[in-house]
């Protein structure tokens, strides 16, 4: 196969792969509840531990941040061999950035999915220092176990990414550097109504509990 043709097939597989919206289909098929039409109305793990409960939530997240994860990972099985090690990078970016498109706007479910958090980890994890991401996670439990706002977490978080990615550790890669910047844009902006519900003292708090029985 041309190799151009193979590098598109690799950025299609990588849409389709963030298309997977684990949150709609492991609520229709276990729960026969589509969290989309429940809750905030988000195809993500914090709607879903609203709706389904905590245990349906984290399996959520974990398939979210795993595709995306694998996405990434595709660069090598379709990238030639006369690329170097930059080149590579550059195509898990993009690869990466169209897992967490194909989440926000999933084919397989009307183009309406989550808000890439979850998916975004993915791509980190698989781009960026394991020291990085442990802080940030860190940060992220902090804010959420005082203040309870998923919202803010996610907000905060993405920030220092890009604070530390950055700034502190001095991330050496031009793309690395514009995908860092980017994350903290795009995080907020997906949640521009929850920093609108912030501000107003009206975003819900999560609270985790058992999931409830099956709809008959």
């Amino acid at each position: 196969m041309n190799e151009n043709l193979l590098l598109i097939a690799g950025g299609a597989l990588a849409y389709l792969m963030g298309s997977f919206s684990s949150a709609v289909w492991i609520g229709k098929w276990f729960y026969n509840t589509d969290v989309r039409t429940q809750g905030s109305g988000n195809a993500g793990a914090t709607n879903t531990i609203r709706v389904l409960g905590t245990k349906a939530g984290i399996i959520v997240m974990v398939l979210d941040i795993v595709k995306a994860w694998g996405a990434v990972m595709l660069a090598s099985v379709f990238i030639g061999e006369n690329h170097d090690a930059s080149w590579l990078t550059n195509y898990k970016i993009v690869l990466g950035a169209l897992a967490v498109l194909g989440h926000v706007f999933p084919v397989f479910t009307g183009f309406k999915g989550g808000k890439g958090v979850a998916s975004l980890v993915g791509v980190i994890l698989a781009l960026y220092s394991p020291v990085i991401i442990l802080i940030v996670l860190g940060w992220f439990a902090l804010v959420f176990i005082l203040f309870r706002y998923v919202s803010l977490a996610s907000i905060t978080a993405s920030i220092l990414f890009a604070i530390l990615a950055i700034f502190v550790f001095h991330q050496q890669n031009t793309y690395l550097i514009i995908l860092a910047a980017l994350i903290a844009i795009f995080i907020p902006l997906t949640h521009h109504k929850n920093i609108r519900r912030l501000l107003k003292g009206e975003e819900s708090k999560l609270s985790f509990r058992k999931k409830p029985k099956p709809a008959e």
